[in-house]
């Protein structure tokens, strides 16, 4: 994976950070990966949990150091980041993919399995008796078929004289951080992290996390599409857990249509969001979970 220059190996030298411009609170280097030690640090993360306006004091990292920030929640099952398996050497580099060629191979393949699965199965009864029957494969993902639909256009900022600013990215992410480092939020213990990488799209790839490796065991071509994500509504990745993913998002669809065409592509990108979410058909989902919602989050079993 094509990387720049890591300034992390000098935290170890300097915790406070001052020769990068920083003044970072007690924390702690990760080399942790599933296969040992990796040859120099992946991210940096404090002690303490974080709270509401850390976010915003680390961000003259971005401009000193090329060090973007993140939320880690070490408090889930898996525990701390050296037992989350971390796979830096089995990452590829985003640049090297296109996100619509990824989401149209995801899409398509996940089509022709379920268009060649067998309709019974052993236990099938039970399973309609406990949990219902499930929806068809045609009822998860009208109004689209097994052909890939394509990417979504990108959300078009509104020009009415009394329209609010358009919302900028890096802005809206440490909103997000801060509500999701506050008392109540869903995360059980977040961290502020450090990750060298060259935009947050790339955050996932840059320290190898392996949350989707069922699903997908080179997370890079997943990062293809969080770039274009990022070019097209303004998200940045602002949490990880062992598997699940958080983004912000600048500029969501407003419109039932432009909300379709997204979930498509997230049904593309992770099935078990709607397959095993809230929300078991791709309309519901999109009105429920990307209809003006600022916050996408996805997870992988």
């Amino acid at each position: 994976m094509a990387t720049l220059p890591n300034p992390l190996p000098k935290l170890a030298a300097d915790p406070s950070g001052r020769t990068l411009g920083l003044e970072l609170p007690p924390g702690k280097l990760i080399d942790a990966t599933g296969e040992g030690a990796w040859h120099e640090p992946l991210l940096w993360h404090a002690d303490a949990p974080a709270a509401p306006g850390a976010w915003s004091a680390l961000e003259p990292a971005r401009r000193t150091s090329g060090l973007l920030p993140l939320l880690v929640d070490v408090g889930g099952a898996q525990g701390g980041l050296e037992e989350w398996e971390l796979r830096p050497d089995e990452v590829s580099y985003p640049g090297d993919h296109d996100a619509e060629e990824v989401l149209a191979e995801f899409w398509e393949e996940y089509a022709a399995d379920e268009l060649n699965a067998d309709e019974d199965y052993p236990g099938k009864e039970t399973v309609v008796e406990v949990f219902g029957e499930p929806n068809t494969y045609d009822e998860t993902i009208a109004p689209y078929g097994p052909e890939w639909p394509g990417l979504a256009p990108a959300t078009t900022p509104t020009t009415a004289p009394d329209a609010p600013p358009a919302t900028d990215p890096d802005t809206h992410a440490a909103e997000i951080a801060d509500s999701l480092s506050a008392d109540g939020s869903w995360l059980k213990d977040p961290r502020l992290a450090l990750v060298p990488a060259r935009r947050s799209a790339d955050i996932p790839a840059a320290i190898g996390w392996s949350g989707p490796v069922n699903y997908e065991g080179d997370v890079a071509r997943l990062c293809a599409v969080l770039r274009s994500w990022e070019d097209r509504f303004g998200i940045r990745v602002v949490a990880l857990t062992f598997d699940q993913l958080v983004l912000s998002v600048a500029a969501p669809p407003t419109t039932m249509a432009e909300a379709e065409a997204v979930a498509a592509e997230h049904f593309a990108f992770c099935p078990d969001n709607i397959t095993q979410g809230n929300h078991e058909a791709l309309r519901a989902y999109a009105a429920h979970e990307i209809l003006d919602q600022q916050v996408w989050s996805f997870w992988w079993d």
